[in-house]
């Protein structure tokens, strides 16, 4: 459920901010790296491939699977679902 994990990230990341943790996390879930994280590794058959702040990576990734990690990450097309939700309405 993302309301619960919404709940565990915030509570994580107030939890290091009072006790000045550092944490790591291995994810594929990169809303989840780019909320928590503040360096970021990105590893390719155990291998660190890039690494970096999470702005730098996220910014201007630099390796090739880096990229296609990026690539492969659903987005919201903001104007298809208008269109599709004005398409309902006209019905």
């Amino acid at each position: 459920d993302l309301s619960v994990q919404a709940q565990v990230l915030n509570l994580l990341a107030d939890l290091q901010d009072e006790f000045q943790l550092t944490y790591v996390f291995i994810s594929h879930d990169l809303s989840v790296v780019r909320y928590i994280a503040d360096e970021v590794m990105v590893m390719y058959f155990g291998e660190a491939v890039e690494y970096g702040s999470r702005d730098e990576v996220f910014a201007d990734p630099k390796h090739s699977y880096t990229k296609t990690l990026f690539a492969a990450t659903p987005r919201a097309d903001v104007e298809s679902i208008r269109a599709r939700l004005a398409k309902k309405k006209a019905a």
